[in-house]
């Protein structure tokens, strides 16, 4: 019997032929699908995310941001007050122009309003809104309120650059505020007259030799009896004595950080203007004479504390020296010297400021604004930043 050829099969006949090319498409298919639903899910995400929110502030932050409010606050302020006053009253207009311009200045320095790029949805234009009207005490108000925040973060913020410029701030404030006070005739911002803090060893000391006397008055027996008037006079004398202590102890701390140099460099800077401003009063007479004087005697009192913080009083350390060379402006008049004399001053205590350590630094702070407020006493003009001659511009170099 011969073999009978196979039947011919169709391609759709051929099941096992198909099977291959379905096994192949199934895994595409399977591929794609998921791909999309990752790409679902992924934008899904991205769309639920919520907005970046505003960073929380550190403290740093917060005293630079409040320093910038308060300076545009005043400059708002005075800008509002020129509305409200006459221009035939000159000096004022001139006075509130100069504060709104200086304030201005002072806030940039301070690194202006922050902004984080982020819509908030909040007003930005606030500082305009709280003066709807002002007069010029109220700046001056404005003024005070500012400043004594800004001599308070001077001396207690942690970064000493800030605490630098916030101390000339605050000293810039201070005076803007005298000046504007007197020509308004409104009671001015309250300026505290720096002392130079007594050391511990030293307060210990003459704690010591007041007890020894009083001891030793004990021991002898009065051959009088006292009576009631002299036994009320020694109980006022020793309440007003309690009450010397209480101010003493209000001075302060000795600032920490002040190096043997920098002590040296305050007792013979305070001591060469004791000497410069003693020979100028001794030609002087009439009240620029009693002025001089008054200054005279300010510095050698400061003169006599750095030394004692120093530890070189009456010591064979001690740097002061009979006589100093006076700058040649002398020559141009009293003003011209104590503006020179006191801005050195300034420099001074602006620069240990940034040196010495938060929460004791607050007698420079003080004696910084004291030079400032000197300065504008004697016909100096007003700066935005005393005792920072870097920042003057281009006017330090002329």
């Amino acid at each position: 019997m011969e073999p009978q050829p196979a039947p011919d099969r169709s391609a759709d006949d051929d099941v096992t032929g198909a099977a291959p090319t379905a096994a192949r498409r199934r895994p595409l298919a399977a591929a794609g699908a998921l791909l999309a639903v990752g790409l679902l899910a992924g934008c899904g995400v991205r769309l639920e995310a919520p907005p970046a929110g505003e960073p929380v502030p550190d403290s740093l932050e917060v005293v630079r941001r409040t320093a910038v409010a308060d300076a545009l606050l005043v400059a708002d302020g005075a800008e509002a007050a020129l509305e409200e006053v006459p221009t035939s009253r000159k000096r004022v207009v001139a006075e509130l122009t100069r504060i709104a311009a200086s304030s201005r200045e002072q806030a940039e320095a301070l690194g202006g309003e922050y902004d984080s790029g982020l819509a908030t949805g909040a007003p930005t234009d606030t500082q305009s809104s709280a003066w709807d009207r002002a007069t010029p005490a109220d700046v001056v108000q404005a003024l005070d309120d500012a400043a004594a925040r800004s001599r308070t973060a001077a001396g207690t913020t942690g970064d000493g650059p800030l605490a630098r410029l916030l101390a000339s701030v605050g000293a810039a404030q201070t005076v803007s505020g005298e000046r504007l006070a007197a020509l308004v005739d409104v009671a001015g911002p309250d300026v505290v007259e720096p002392r130079v803090p007594v050391p511990v060893e030293a307060d210990q000391d003459d704690a010591d030799t007041e007890e020894d006397a009083e001891e030793a008055e004990q021991e002898v027996p009065s051959p009088d009896v006292p009576s009631d008037d002299a036994s009320a006079a020694g109980q006022d004398d020793g309440e007003a004595d309690g009450q010397a202590d209480e101010g003493a102890a209000d001075d302060g701390p000795v600032p920490e950080g002040l190096t043997p140099h920098d002590l040296s460099t305050l007792v013979v800077s305070e001591d060469a203007t004791r000497y410069a401003l003693q020979l100028r009063a001794a030609i002087g007479s009439g009240t620029t004479r009693e002025r001089l004087l008054e200054r005279v005697e300010v510095h050698a009192q400061r003169a006599d504390g750095w030394a004692a913080v120093a530890g070189t009083q009456a010591t064979a350390d001690d740097p002061r020296r009979a006589a100093y060379a006076v700058p040649r402006l002398a020559d141009q008049g009293d003003d011209a010297l104590v503006i020179d004399l006191e801005n050195d001053l300034a420099t001074d205590y602006a620069s240990l400021v940034g040196t010495t350590a938060a929460g004791t630094r607050g007698v420079l702070v003080d004696l910084l604004v004291d030079s400032a407020v000197a300065l504008d006493d004697w016909g100096a003009e007003p700066e935005p930043f005393p005792g920072l001659p870097e920042q003057a511009g281009d006017d330090a170099s002329a």
